[in-house]
């Protein structure tokens, strides 16, 4: 599935928001690490700040930062269900910017097994924050066409590509209390 990813990095690097499949809907992503595009992101979406964003990796040492402070036990917990569609709920270690959290102390974090999500990030360098693709309320993208129909050029670049076979977006877990909050 090789892809040229220059445009997305690109805007990435310049405080964009780019649009790409993942396992089970189209995801919104920025740079974790800025706050203007946090910002940007939660804006164009409409979603509440508090409720927090995803922060989605190609591979485990992509988040090794975030995990740090996770004992052997929780992180087998994580291996377990990685790659794949499994967000996990973590304890923040302090690594987290406050609007990729919002007003939790936990992070939710996961290692996708889609092909092209793993290659956005090893060409990005590091995990993106993936939040669906659609505004508050309203159902999540399913097709690169219905992101351009819903965010237009608001986008600094699509990166086009099939859905990873999944009809709804991943499982989201607390790893200190095993509670399941989206099946």
């Amino acid at each position: 599935m090789r892809q040229d990813f220059s445009a997305a990095v690109s805007s990435l690097r310049q405080g964009g928001i780019i649009a790409y499949p993942t396992e089970g809907v189209w995801g919104l992503g920025c740079d974790p690490d800025d706050d203007r595009a946090l910002a940007s992101l939660i804006a164009l979406k409409g979603r509440a700040s508090e409720k927090g964003l995803i922060l989605i990796a190609g591979d485990i040492r992509q988040l090794s930062e975030w995990l740090e402070g996770i004992d052997e036990r929780a992180r087998q917990r994580l291996l377990e269900t990685w790659p794949g569609p499994h967000t996990w709920l973590i304890p923040d270690n302090g690594r987290a910017r406050p609007l990729l959290r919002g007003e939790h102390s936990t992070l939710a974090v996961r290692v996708s097994d889609h092909p092209l999500v793993q290659e956005l990030c090893a060409a990005w360098g590091g995990p993106l924050v993936s939040t669906s693709a659609n505004r508050a309320g309203e159902a999540p993208a399913m097709s690169a066409d219905e992101v351009r129909e819903t965010f237009g050029e608001a986008l600094g670049a699509i990166v086009d590509g099939p859905l990873g076979g999944r009809d709804r977006p991943s499982t989201i877990r607390d790893l200190t209390t095993g509670r399941l909050l989206r099946a």
